[in-house]
């Protein structure tokens, strides 16, 4: 196919060598599938600011690290060259995470290297080496349910292990690869130890699972994952091996109620953009 003009530049620096197919268009970027040598990688093209709808909320870039008070002055004032920086951070995110995550053995695509607003990584496969299907279009028996939610909590806790929270996990973000579970869609993740709303955020992903994976295993309805996640990290006792169950006793303690409005208003955006991609 003739080369998109916003692939052009990783042509030209010979990062990619043949741009094969457009894999997908969705509100945040569009996803090629390129070579690079003999490898096919896919390469993920950032839209535009004033083309994406995923809410740059303050919940998300809470605890986000810029280089100098600068960059931070003039993205709190919201100038051309703050919203240029602010821009170049919410791609950055998105790299950094999938780098830390890959190290630390989470089921994410390995990034290569993130050039003109383009992410080039690897291209996840089924079985039969074609791209993989997304999770919410996978066919799944009580069994195979059960397993993937037992999968993916363990994705989730080494994710937190390693400091980071999705932030936005769901069936529409996860791949199902030739080997299981694979997680992707970043640029929202956020720092569990710097960003006030981590545990709200850390109980929503978890609770968007057992959500999913109940329609198949209705015994997963009332779980309580999240919080026994959460109280495990707070604790510093948190490991990839920790052996979760589901269940524990709430405390009755004060609540943050600004940080649980905010995450109410992330919730209802979250539902709105989700039957926006059902209609669409």
């Amino acid at each position: 196919m003739k080369t998109p003009k916003r692939l052009q530049p990783l042509v030209a620096e010979g990062l990619i060598d043949e741009v094969l197919r457009q894999l997908m268009s969705g509100k945040e970027a569009t996803v090629y599938i390129v070579r690079c040598g003999e490898d096919i990688r896919c390469a993920k093209a950032y839209k535009d600011a004033t083309q994406r709808s995923f809410r740059k909320s303050v919940s998300y870039q809470e605890g986000r690290k810029t280089k100098n008070s600068r960059q931070a002055r003039a993205m709190a004032k919201g100038s051309r060259y703050g919203r240029e920086m602010q821009e170049e951070a919410w791609q950055s995110a998105e790299v950094d995470a999938l780098y830390r995550l890959a190290a630390a053995g989470v089921r994410v695509p390995r990034p290569y290297i993130c050039h003109e607003g383009v992410l080039l990584m690897d291209l996840v496969t089924d079985a039969d080496g074609q791209p993989a299907p997304r999770l919410n279009d996978v066919e799944l028996s009580p069994e195979l349910a059960l397993e993937f939610h037992a999968r993916l909590l363990n994705e989730v806790v080494r994710m937190l292990c390693a400091g980071i929270i999705h932030g936005d996990l769901s069936e529409y973000n996860i791949l199902v690869g030739s080997d299981g579970p694979v997680i992707i869609d970043l640029p929202q993740a956020v720092d569990a130890a710097g960003n006030v709303s981590a545990e709200a955020m850390l109980e929503r992903d978890v609770a968007n699972l057992a959500s999913y994976f109940g329609r198949f295993a209705p015994e997963l309805a009332g779980s309580e994952y999240g919080k026994e996640i959460w109280r495990l990290y707070q604790a510093g006792s948190l490991t990839p091996e920790s052996e979760l169950t589901g269940r524990i006793e709430v405390e009755h303690r004060s609540a943050d109620v600004a940080a649980v409005l905010e995450v109410v208003k992330e919730v209802l955006l979250d539902e709105e953009r989700r039957q926006l991609y059902r209609a669409g």
